[in-house]
C-alpha cells in the first residue's frame, strides 16, 4: 500500500504541525485519512500524540486500519465526512485538539481503482462517490439534472468555459441512451470542444470530471463547514495545515484563515479590545507549493497548495 500512496508535501506538513504536537497527550486529527500515509508519519514522528482520523470511504478505513494497527489505541479511525468533526470529537469526549490536517481531493486509492470512476484516463462506471453507500452517482447527475444546473456545475466547479457546448451534447446523447461509463463521456467531451480548447490544459475531460466529483460528494459545501469547525476545535497554540488541489478549495481555505488572522475591530479605535483581536496567526506566506523534486517523483503533487495557521487566542464572548 505504501508503494501505491506517496503522501504529498509530507515533511512540510510535519514541520508545520510539529510545535503543537511535541507535548505529551497532544491530539492530532487527520480529517482525510485516505490510505494513511500522513497519519502513519504523524504517529511515528510524534510518539506521544494520539490520532483521530476521519474518512467517508469504508475501503480506505479498512486498508488504513491494517496500516496503522501497530499503533494500537493511539489511532482512532472514524467513518465520517470531515464536516462532522465537531460531532466526532464530542463523541470521543475530546474538547480541544492540538493539530488538524486536511489533504483534500481524491485519494490515490480512488484514482487507481478503475471501478470507482474518478479517472478519465480509463473506462469505468460513472460513480465518483467517495462513500459508495450513499448519495447519487455521477451517472445519475449526468442523466437527471436539468441542463441549466449541469452548466452551472461545470462552470462553477470545473471552471469549464465550454460548459454550454458540453451540456448540449450530454442532453442530446442522454435522450438516446443514459450515460453509464466514463469512456463515452470523455469521447463526447472531445467531440464537443473546438480544436483550440483541446490544445490547452491537459486532458479536455479533466474539468468536467472535477466538476462532477465535487457535485457528487458535495466537496465545497462540506469544506465551507469543515475548515471553520476545525479552527474552532484547536486549542490555543494548536496548528492546522490544509493541502488543496484546485483554486476553488484553496480560495476557500485562504478566506477562512485570512478572516481568522484579521482584527474585527471597528476602524478608529485607539485600543483594540481583546474580543476583536485576531484568533489565528498565518504560518505560510500565501500558499506553499511542492518542490520540483517532489513533483518529479510524484506527479500527483503538482497541483498541491499548502496553507497553515496557528490558534493564538480563544473566542471571547461579547
Amino acid at each position: 500500500m505504501s508503494q501505491r500512496h506517496v503522501p504529498v508535501m509530507l515533511q512540510r506538513c510535519l514541520d508545520l504541525l510539529a510545535p503543537a504536537l511535541a507535548e505529551p497527550g497532544a491530539v492530532v486529527v487527520d480529517c482525510t485519512l485516505g490510505l494513511g500515509g500522513h497519519s502513519e508519519a504523524l504517529l511515528s514522528t510524534f510518539p506521544s500524540c494520539r490520532l483521530v482520523a476521519l474518512d467517508r470511504d469504508k475501503e480506505a478505513l479498512r486498508l488504513s486500519g491494517e496500516r496503522l494497527a501497530r499503533f494500537g489505541d493511539r489511532a482512532t479511525l472514524v467513518h465520517a465526512v470531515y464536516d462532522e468533526l465537531p460531532e466526532v470529537l464530542d463523541r470521543l469526549e475530546i474538547p480541544r485538539v492540538q493539530g488538524v490536517l486536511f489533504d483534500l481531493g481524491v485519494s490515490s486509492m480512488q484514482l487507481d481503482e478503475a471501478d470507482r470512476g474518478f479517472a478519465y484516463a480509463q473506462d469505468a462506471p460513472l460513480d465518483m462517490r467517495m462513500d459508495q453507500t450513499t448519495g447519487p452517482s455521477a451517472a445519475e447527475v449526468l442523466n437527471t439534472y436539468p441542463p441549466g444546473e449541469l452548466v452551472r456545475i461545470l462552470r462553477q466547479y470545473g471552471e469549464e468555459k465550454q460548459a454550454k457546448r458540453i451540456v448540449s451534447a450530454v442532453v442530446r446523447e442522454r435522450e438516446k441512451e443514459p450515460f453509464t461509463n466514463s469512456a463515452r463521456l470523455v469521447e463526447l467531451i472531445r467531440d464537443s470542444l473546438p480544436q483550440a480548447a483541446k490544445r490547452t490544459g491537459g486532458n479536455p475531460a479533466k474539468r468536467t470530471f472535477q466538476a462532477l466529483r465535487i457535485e457528487v460528494n458535495g466537496e465545497l459545501s462540506v469544506l465551507e463547514r469543515a475548515v471553520p469547525a476545525a479552527v474552532r476545535a484547536l486549542a490555543v497554540g494548536g496548528r492546522i495545515a490544509v493541502l488543496s488541489y484546485h483554486s476553488l478549495e484553496d480560495r476557500l481555505v485562504k478566506q477562512v484563515f485570512a478572516a481568522g488572522a484579521a482584527t474585527t475591530a471597528p476602524p478608529g479605535l485607539p485600543v483594540v479590545p481583546e474580543r476583536y483581536q485576531p484568533r489565528l496567526k498565518l504560518l505560510t506566506r500565501g500558499a506553499e507549493l511542492p518542490t520540483e523534486e517532489e513533483v518529479a517523483e510524484n506527479r500527483r503533487a503538482a497541483p498541491a497548495r499548502l496553507r497553515g495557521a496557528q490558534r493564538i487566542r480563544e473566542e471571547v464572548a461579547e
